[in-house]
């Protein structure tokens, strides 16, 4: 018994030794092509310069220095892909999206998922490569890499073994449709970073996400708008009735509009209704909150449609209607909330664009 033991000791130290002798080429994601940048950004992997935009509290400003939904695109011939980093701000919640990565992979026309990995909280070494995917069959791979949703990159290198290619791919992804919105659509709860709505919607359509979901924090705030209304895109969705109790709702949403429609006229902008929470299955308090807040927007709304003609309102719908659950707190979808939610709105977004001439890529 005890030469087995020694024996599977000297194999576990062998491949071991195999694992960290293993030698990588090393690119920086953003010198391949990073896809969602609101603004160029002397971090790259952060979505809004701070020292342009004031005004944040100290959480928004870790926000906005977090690569939600930002993607890399490249293309590869290797058998196997990893990821390294250097963290700034790690978030140190239990969820692997928090600090991980998400690879998704052409096949046959469609982006199908490929792996994924994650940091530990305490994660130091910028070396230690992390294995994302392996023992895939070889040939040139087109690959889709979605960035964690709630840790700061300082630097962050796609790993190939040595002699295998690694180049930027250009992006399919068509025109540019900014998300701005609250925890929902920042993507808290998914289990991989390329499971929020938005990010769903952009695989299912073709068309390119600029991603600005800020958990918590998007209620219509002066500052807000004016980093929304230096957004170049060709599209506008927001999700601004999820964060803001009801008196926010009822002075801020008619100005926030007014401003968005003039800087941004003649383009679509896109309001969507706060889902049901399913915490008000069995409370009452909020029942009266979040059934209140619906109830506002529906008649303010009303409002603003009539009022603005490049002014929309929509109804995600993120629930099961079986009786069973599709959150994973009873506030934030789980996997197959979200995927419910993007299906619900696939439809009436597209229908919308296509008055504008903004068709999906595929």
């Amino acid at each position: 018994m005890k030469k087995i033991i020694l024996l599977f000791a000297a194999i576990a130290l062998v491949f071991n030794a195999a694992a960290q002798t293993r030698s990588w080429a090393k690119k920086e994601a953003a010198e391949l092509n990073l896809c969602g940048k609101a603004f160029t950004t002397p971090n790259p992997y952060h979505r809004i310069d701070t020292c342009v935009y004031k005004g944040f509290t100290p959480g928004e400003n870790i926000q906005c220095r977090v690569p939600a939904g930002l993607t890399v695109m490249f293309k590869t011939d290797a058998t196997e892909i990893g990821a390294s980093v250097s963290f700034g701000y790690v978030n140190r919640d239990p969820y692997g999206s928090y600090r991980g990565f998400d690879l998704y992979i052409k096949k046959d026309g469609k982006w199908l998922w490929a792996g994924n990995t994650t940091f530990d909280r305490d994660h130091k070494d910028p070396n230690k490569v992390r294995t994302i995917v392996k023992k895939m069959a070889p040939g040139e791979k087109e690959c889709l890499l979605y960035m964690p949703l709630y840790s700061e990159l300082n630097s962050c290198q796609i790993c190939v073994p040595e002699g295998s290619t690694l180049e930027p791919l250009e992006s399919p992804f068509k025109y540019k449709i900014a998300f701005h919105g609250s925890s929902f659509t920042h993507g808290v709860s998914c289990t991989r970073g390329g499971m929020s709505y938005p990010m769903q919607f952009m695989r299912k359509t073709g068309l390119q996400v600029i991603p600005l979901g800020f958990s918590g924090n998007c209620k219509m705030q002066p500052y807000f708008a004016d980093v929304l209304e230096d957004v170049e895109a060709d599209a506008y969705v927001f999700d601004p009735f999820s964060n803001p109790n009801i008196p926010m709702i009822r002075e801020r949403l008619l100005p926030f509009i007014d401003r968005m429609v003039k800087a941004h006229p003649g383009k679509p902008i896109i309001i969507q209704r706060t889902i049901y929470w399913e915490r008000e299955n069995f409370n009452t308090e909020s029942q009266a909150e979040f059934g209140g807040r619906r109830a506002l927007s529906d008649s303010l709304m009303q409002i603003a449609c009539k009022q603005y003609k490049d002014v929309y309102y929509i109804k995600p719908d993120a629930a099961l209607h079986n009786g069973e659950s599709s959150t994973a707190d009873g506030v934030h979808p789980n996997d197959n909330g979200y995927s419910l939610w993007e299906a619900s709105i696939e439809k009436p977004i597209l229908k919308i664009l296509k008055k504008y001439g903004i068709k999906r890529s595929w």
